[in-house]
C-alpha cells in the first residue's frame, strides 16, 4: 500500500518487521507503542535482526518465483494446445490432400461418401457436359454416355430425363432401379456404383462393360463370328442364374419385367450381366401385383393383352424369347407367331412344326457339334418350355439354371441335324413342371386365400 500515509498500529501485541513503506517508517512513537516487539527501519523502534530480514527477502522471493513459474506454465500450456490445434489441422488437410492425389489414381467410387461432389464434376468433366459424342445408348429409361475418368477408369453413365419444371420425367423408374440394384450382389448383374439427383442432371453411374449390348452383338457382322456356341451357350447360362438369383435368393422377390437383348450387357469375356432395372418390381407378400405394361414388345408375355398381374412367369417368358434370339441370331417374333398359329390351326401343324432345328439356328456360324450340339439342343427345348401359353405350364427359373448348369451330359435321342421344332415342342413339358389342371387349381386357392384375407368384409 504504497499511498497509505497514515496508520496506527498501537497496542496490538505485534511483533515482526514492519512493512518496508512510507506510513510506517515516519509513524509517530505513538502510533506504534504498545506491542511486544516490532522492528524496522522507523525512529521509535530497533532495527530488526539480519536473520529476519532475510527471511521476509526470502519469503518475499519465493512468493515472486513461484508467481513466475505460475505464468511460465501457462503460457507453456497454452502454447502447446496451440501447436496440437494447428497439428491436427495440417494433418486434416494433409490427409485430404493425399486422399484427393489417391483418387487420380485409384477406384474414384470406393470414396463416392467422401466427397460427392467431387465425383459429380469429375462425370460432368469426362462427358463434356453429357455431349452426345460419349453417348453409348439410348433407352426407355434414360440415355446411357461412357466417362473416361482422369483416373483411368471407365464408367458408363445413364441420365434421366428432366422435365421443364426440373423434376424427373420417371421419378418412380429412378427409384425402381437404386433400390433394386441396391439389394442385388450377384456377379452376372450389372454394378451399381451410385446415383446423383440434381436439379440440372440426374444419372446413375455403373460399371462400364467393354462388349456391348447383346442386341448390338447379333446384329454387327464382324462381332457375331467372335460370338460362336460356346459363348452362346454360356450367355444364357448367366441370365438364366441371374434371373434365378432375383426370384429366389433376393427378399423380396425382383421381377425384372424387361429382360431383352438391349438390357443385356457383356464384358470382354462374353460374361452376361442384365442391366436397366427401372421397370423392375418388388414382389412384397400381401401387396397387389396388378401393375399398368412395362418391358419391351416381343418380349413381353401375351397375357399381358388381357390381364395386368405380373409374376415371376413374365421374366420366364422373357427369357424363353432371349434364349431363342441367342441361338437363332436375331429375335424369333415371326417363329413364335408361326408356331401359335399352327398350334390354332391344324392343317397347318405339319408346316410349322415339320421345320428343322438347325434350319433355324444363326446360319451366319457352322452347325454345332457333339456336345456342343447337346447344349444347343437343351437351351432351345428349355426357350420352348419357357414359352408355354399357360404361365402355369412354364418351369421356374431356378428349374432353367439347374438344367442349364447340369453336370450331366443330355444325349440326343434322335441326330441333331434331324430335330423338328415340333419334337422340342413336345418334349418341352417334362413332368417336373406343374400339370396345367393342378397348377391352375393351385393358383386358383392361393389367389381366394389373399383376397379373403385382405378383405375380411366379405
Amino acid at each position: 500500500m504504497f499511498c497509505l500515509t497514515l496508520v496506527d498500529v498501537s497496542f496490538n501485541q505485534l511483533d515482526g518487521a514492519i512493512p518496508n513503506i512510507r506510513a510506517f517508517q515516519e509513524a509517530p512513537f505513538d502510533a506504534l507503542r504498545g506491542n511486544k516487539g516490532l522492528c524496522g527501519n522507523a525512529t521509535s523502534l530497533k532495527t530488526c535482526p539480519a536473520k529476519l530480514n532475510n527471511g521476509v527477502a526470502k519469503k518475499k522471493s519465493n512468493k515472486l518465483m513461484l508467481l513466475i513459474v505460475l505464468l511460465l506454465g501457462f503460457l507453456f500450456l497454452s502454447l502447446m494446445v496451440v501447436v496440437i490445434v494447428l497439428l491436427i489441422f495440417c494433418k486434416k488437410y494433409r490427409n485430404t490432400k493425399n486422399e484427393r492425389r489417391r483418387v487420380n489414381n485409384e477406384n474414384l467410387f470406393a470414396i463416392w461418401s467422401y466427397d460427392g461432389k467431387m465425383v459429380y464434376e469429375s462425370i460432368i468433366e469426362a462427358t463434356e457436359n453429357f455431349s452426345t459424342k460419349h453417348c453409348v445408348g439410348k433407352g426407355g429409361c434414360g440415355t446411357v454416355y461412357q466417362a473416361d475418368l482422369t483416373s483411368g477408369q471407365v464408367v458408363a453413365v445413364k441420365k434421366l430425363p428432366v422435365s421443364p419444371d426440373g423434376d424427373l420425367a420417371n421419378l418412380k423408374g429412378f427409384t425402381s432401379e437404386i433400390c433394386a440394384l441396391a439389394e442385388i450382389r450377384h456377379h452376372n448383374i450389372v454394378k451399381l456404383y451410385g446415383y446423383c439427383s440434381h436439379q440440372r442432371h440426374s444419372f446413375l453411374v455403373y460399371e462400364f462393360l467393354e462388349g456391348g449390348s447383346l442386341g448390338k452383338i447379333l446384329s454387327t457382322e464382324d462381332h457375331v463370328l467372335y460370338f460362336d456356341w460356346i459363348k452362346r451357350v454360356n450367355v444364357v447360362k448367366d441370365v438364366a442364374n441371374a434371373l434365378s438369383y432375383m426370384h429366389h435368393d433376393c427378399s423380396p422377390t425382383i421381377i425384372h419385367r424387361d429382360t431383352s437383348s438391349k438390357n443385356v450387357l457383356l464384358d470382354l469375356e462374353y460374361s452376361a450381366h442384365i442391366s436397366d432395372f427401372g421397370t423392375a418390381r418388388f414382389m412384397k407378400p400381401g401387396s397387389s401385383n396388378w401393375t399398368s405394361f412395362a418391358g419391351t414388345f416381343g418380349y413381353a408375355v401375351p397375357e399381358l393383352a388381357y390381364t395386368m398381374a405380373v409374376d415371376e412367369k413374365c421374366d420366364v417368358y422373357s427369357f424363353g424369347v432371349l434364349a431363342l434370339e441367342v441361338i437363332m441370331g436375331k429375335h424369333p417374333g415371326d417363329l413364335i407367331y408361326s408356331l401359335s398359329s399352327s398350334s390354332s390351326s391344324s392343317s397347318s401343324t405339319s408346316t410349322a412344326h415339320g421345320i428343322l432345328l438347325k434350319d433355324v439356328l444363326d446360319q451366319r456360324l457352322p452347325a454345332p457339334e457333339n456336345q456342343v450340339a447337346e447344349q444347343v439342343f437343351v437351351v432351345a427345348k428349355l426357350a420352348f418350355a419357357c414359352l408355354q401359353a399357360n404361365p402355369l405350364s412354364r418351369p421356374t427359373m431356378r428349374q432353367v439354371s439347374m438344367k442349364l448348369s447340369h453336370d450331366r451330359k443330355s444325349h440326343l435321342q434322335n441326330e441333331f441335324h434331324v430335330i423338328t421344332l415340333g419334337q422340342l415342342i413336345s418334349t418341352a413339358q417334362p413332368l417336373e413342371y406343374l400339370p396345367s389342371i393342378l397348377g391352375l387349381y393351385v393358383h386358383v386357392f392361393h389367389f381366394l386365400l389373399r383376397f379373403f384375407k385382405f378383405n375380411p368384409h366379405f
